[in-house]
């Protein structure tokens, strides 16, 4: 497997909070950065028979099997293709490593506290407990996810949730 890069992740101050930038469709979304442990080219996966269809299988990273998600398939996106700007995005959350498909990665981005607004109600292809906000910066609009929330869900069924 040909990785992409690595994040560094020096981590977020007082200044505010850095997110990993990628693209579904014609929508930016936005990742806690921290949340990040490396960048890949899509390769092809392990199909499991029985898993939804936004699974779309497993890949063996260095040793270990990670789960691959397509959220462009989660999030019910049309016209999903497959090709060089495709990406996987490897995650480490709530302990276990996860891997999502994107169409994209743009940059990373700082936001401060008063560029996050709350999440709408409606509109967006998401549900909104998934949301931590929408960013703005430079005129441009973030779809700011929970990711850690999201690959906890009971509907992805992926990673044990935490009992507190």
């Amino acid at each position: 497997m040909a990785g992409i890069g690595h994040i560094d992740t020096p981590g977020s101050d007082a200044s505010g909070q850095e997110f990993l930038v990628f693209t579904l469709g014609s929508e930016e979304y936005g990742i806690d950065i921290l949340k990040v442990q490396e960048i890949r080219s899509y390769e092809t996966v392990t199909r499991i028979s029985s898993a939804p269809d936004f699974i779309k299988g497993v890949t063996n990273l260095r040793g270990v099997i990670v789960p691959i998600v397509d959220l462009r398939l989660k999030f019910r996106l049309g016209n999903v293709r497959y090709d060089h700007q495709t990406v996987v995005i490897i995650l480490n959350v709530a302990g276990r490593v996860v891997g999502i498909v994107v169409d994209g990665v743009s940059d990373v981005l700082t936001l401060t506290g008063d560029a996050i607004k709350p999440a709408p109600e409606f509109g967006v292809s998401i549900s909104t407990e998934h949301l931590t906000g929408l960013g703005t910066i430079d005129g441009r609009m973030l779809v700011l996810i929970d990711i850690e929330r999201l690959m906890t869900s009971a509907e992805m069924a992926l990673v044990e949730a935490e009992l507190a």
